[in-house]
């Protein structure tokens, strides 16, 4: 038997509880996972709750991300006693994913965990420092240098905003972030590596078409009026990666950016990216992340507080990462 938080639908509202199964429930895959940790994620936040119309199909274990030991494997890439980490695919969202004590998932979907990172580390880099690796590699294939000025990282306190502030930093960016609280967060940022914070307010008035030229890069994971301003003070050539909607899905801006400024917006998406992409970007998350990063304010829960959490994190009351131990 494993416990496991399962999402039920009843009269249109999403509830959470935790049960207790057997492996005949779990779903097919070619690989069966003890799994030592998850995370909570902005997503698993809109899952849990029902604020998002992220799961179509009940009953669900959510959960977007996971790192464990394989158990039993029909795949000749996984021995049992490996340990692997999963991130995306539509696992907490349309496949059972990683807030249970146990996991089947298709072995295409895992990644081996890399020498030098434990389970607890992997997750508390996830799917959120996933795609924040993936946000910087856009900023570097921009051909953003240092050297070239500011970048600004929206949403900074939260899971993506708060690796990418770490990562760009230790490429030797100059980075300034963005908060919605910046005396509560702002220490937290300087320490991760910002130069600067300021106040989420000042990118929530709407945007002239252009705006002074400010930034040679961002990382936005807001969207929205934010993200339109965000382009509209871009510098010329510059590049612009986001990944994030937490602002909202609608973007009200013009072309003039694009086609004025030299402004490339590159779209990021960590779920379905392919393997040797996803690998290169792991290795690089084990490259850069000092082990300072490992030290700041984690918190890890138990299943049972998943819904608080989940509450909280859509309210955006949660600052940095948190890690579940099924």
């Amino acid at each position: 038997m494993f416990q496991a938080l399962v999402l039920n639908q009843e009269d249109k509202k999403t509830i959470a509880s935790i049960e207790s199964l057997d492996d005949s429930h779990l779903p097919e895959g070619d690989v069966v996972i003890d799994v030592d940790y998850t995370s909570l994620n902005y997503k698993d936040g809109l899952a849990i709750t029902g604020k998002g119309k992220i799961i179509r199909q009940f009953p669900m274990v959510p959960g977007i991300d996971l790192a464990g030991t394989v158990v039993t494997s029909s795949d000749e890439r996984y021995q049992t006693g490996d340990k692997v980490v999963l991130t995306g695919w539509g696992v907490g969202e349309n496949h059972w994913g990683g807030m249970a004590q146990r996991a089947s998932l298709k072995a295409d979907w895992l990644v081996p965990l890399l020498s030098g990172l434990s389970s607890k580390q992997a997750m508390m880099v996830g799917t959120a420092g996933l795609t924040a690796m993936l946000c910087v590699q856009a900023i570097i294939d921009g051909d953003v240098k240092p050297e070239d000025g500011e970048i600004l990282v929206t949403g900074a306190s939260g899971g993506v905003g708060s690796v990418a502030v770490t990562l760009l930093s230790t490429l030797g960016y100059n980075v300034v972030a963005v908060s919605g609280r910046v005396e509560k967060n702002g220490p937290l940022l300087e320490k991760l590596g910002a130069s600067r914070v300021i106040d989420r307010s000042e990118f929530e008035e709407p945007a002239r078409a252009l705006e002074k030229q400010i930034w040679a890069g961002a990382i936005d994971t807001v969207g929205s009026k934010v993200l339109a301003k965000v382009l509209a003070q871009m510098d010329y050539n510059s590049t612009v990666a986001a990944c994030g909607l937490a602002g909202g899905f609608d973007l009200p801006t013009t072309v003039m950016p694009f086609i004025l400024r030299n402004v490339r917006l590159q779209g990021v998406d960590s779920v379905y990216c392919p393997y040797e992409k996803r690998t290169a970007a792991w290795e690089k998350l084990t490259e850069l992340l000092p082990a300072s990063y490992f030290e700041q304010a984690c918190t890890e829960i138990p299943l049972s507080d998943a819904p608080k959490y989940a509450e909280d994190i859509t309210n955006g009351q949660v600052t940095g990462r948190v890690v579940i131990k099924p």
